[in-house]
């Protein structure tokens, strides 16, 4: 299923323009606002002085895939080191309930 790309304003150095995106990246963007306490406009305007991308929309979609790959990385480290931590080892002692 296509998702649809809408043009939205947003307002950057006091002038509005305006980035196509689709609404998962537009949702994910203002999730990531919210998360670093930040107001949209200020998040993009530090992703425009930023991007490597000519296209704003493009740094956008950069930037939330970054962000959500470093999110992933950081949740699997913390899974794997949960269970290695909480996993005892098995001493000489220890008998498998099996045999």
């Amino acid at each position: 299923m296509k998702s649809a790309i809408l043009k939205r304003s947003i307002f950057l150095d006091g002038h509005k323009t305006s980035v196509s995106l689709e609404d998962a990246f537009w949702s994910e963007l203002k999730e990531i606002a919210h998360l670093q306490r930040v107001t949209l406009s200020k998040l993009v305007a530090g992703i425009e002085g930023t991007h490597k991308q000519r296209n704003l929309s493009s740094a956008i979609r950069v930037f939330v895939l970054e962000h959500v790959q470093k999110q992933s990385s950081s949740a699997d480290d913390c899974t794997k080191s949960r269970t290695y931590s909480q996993t005892p080892p098995l001493n000489s002692h220890q008998q498998s309930t099996s045999e």
